[in-house]
């Protein structure tokens, strides 16, 4: 299974970006998004290596929600 991650822009250079969640960080491309503004403090959806998709802060956090419940059923066996 594929999943997009949520990650927080914090640094940009032309069409790549430093992101962070949850203390990790990553260069990710904003090739793919570049129809879309994005500036330092924006949330994007990344899939490998790649900002899919602009994304608030809101849906950022409800996704890591659910990531957290998978992990944690994962981790108990469930």
């Amino acid at each position: 299974m594929c999943l997009g991650i949520p990650m927080q822009i914090v640094e940009i250079d032309g069409f790549n970006a430093r992101c962070e969640a949850k203390g990790v960080t990553r260069e990710v491309s904003l090739y793919l998004i570049q129809g879309e503004p994005v500036a330092i403090g924006d949330f994007v959806m990344v899939h490998v290596g790649y900002a899919i998709q602009k994304m608030n802060e809101e849906d950022a956090r409800s996704a890591w929600e659910v990531h957290d419940e998978m992990l944690a059923s994962e981790a108990s066996g469930a």
